[in-house]
């Protein structure tokens, strides 16, 4: 038989109530907003977009991607991230297959 000692103890926190109420404001702002981050991996004719398509998910099976018409080119997109770090962080990887990948904001259609 053999006995433990646990150590029993009270974190206390102090915190200014500022950093509470900024936090909530952001919460209340970024709940009405529509916007957000995409990567764009490839910008050309369609079978070339086709291709960058199909070579994506071969690399990257579990992301989507979508294909699309901006005149006069096709476009693949990918990702549909909220904050800029997540944008930046699947960035870095999909930049090791698609060098010329790059973060945007799709403009707001009217």
């Amino acid at each position: 038989m053999s006995n433990t000692n646990a150590q029993e103890g009270q974190v206390i926190l102090n915190q200014d109530r500022a950093i509470a109420e900024l936090l909530d404001l952001k919460k209340e702002m970024n709940k009405d907003s529509n916007e957000y981050y995409k990567i764009q991996i490839y910008s050309g004719d369609r079978t070339g977009a086709q291709e960058a398509q199909k070579e994506f998910h071969l690399a990257f099976e579990n992301w989507k991607s979508r294909l699309e018409y901006e005149s006069p080119n096709f476009k693949i997109w990918v990702g549909n991230y909220r904050i800029k770090i997540e944008a930046d962080r699947a960035l870095r990887q999909i930049k090791q297959k698609f060098p010329g990948s790059f973060i945007f904001k799709p403009k707001k259609k009217s």
